[in-house]
């Protein structure tokens, strides 16, 4: 039995931002404090993707704009990887280009098939300052590029083009929280 304290465990769940909110259209800024608040931020990330079933949190999804991500995510053999990148850089991108389902926390109960590519490496340094590669395959590579996306102000939807983005879309302004305008956003 391991020993340890679950991530998010003592984190508090943070407000999710949504689509419309300027806080995910902005490129995030570099981290230059390793400290007990970003200790912090971490651990509230954590609890905050759990409690809306995710399997990634970028910061500027709950309002802050920093270059940090947290992950909970399989792979497609279903072998579990979890952590978290500050800022992270996407080392490569490569492999084929596979279409598959993509949601958002920042757009609940919108999916549409997005394209990724099958493999992914990012390097950045963990909450403590250490360098830290994380390289994955499959669905957690599609989770890695679209955290990372999310630190440059992008979105899951940016990426979708004819048919797909007009569904996505559609779906956006027929959401009750997209209501409010979220759609206009989106350069519809």
């Amino acid at each position: 039995m391991r020993h340890g304290v679950i991530p998010g465990s003592r984190g508090a769940v943070r407000p999710m931002r949504l689509l419309g909110d300027p806080a995910l259209r902005a490129r995030c800024e570099e981290v230059t404090a390793f400290d007990a608040e970003l200790a912090r931020l971490i651990e509230d990330m954590y609890a905050t993707m759990y409690a809306a079933h995710g399997v990634g949190l970028a910061a500027n999804q709950i309002g802050v704009g920093l270059r940090v991500f947290v992950f909970d995510c399989p792979d497609d053999e279903d072998h579990r990887h979890l952590g978290h990148v500050v800022n992270p850089r996407l080392a490569a991108a490569d492999g084929v280009t596979v279409r598959g389902p993509e949601g958002c926390l920042s757009l609940p109960g919108i999916e549409a098939g997005t394209p990724r590519y099958d493999r992914a490496v990012i390097e950045g340094m963990t909450m403590a300052g250490k360098p830290v590669r994380i390289e994955g395959t499959g669905f957690f590579a599609r989770c890695l590029q679209h955290e990372y996306d999310h630190l440059d102000g992008g979105l899951f939807i940016d990426r979708l083009t004819g048919l797909r983005r007009r569904r996505a879309l559609r779906a956006v302004r027929r959401a009750p929280w997209g209501a409010s305008g979220g759609a206009g956003a989106m350069g519809a």
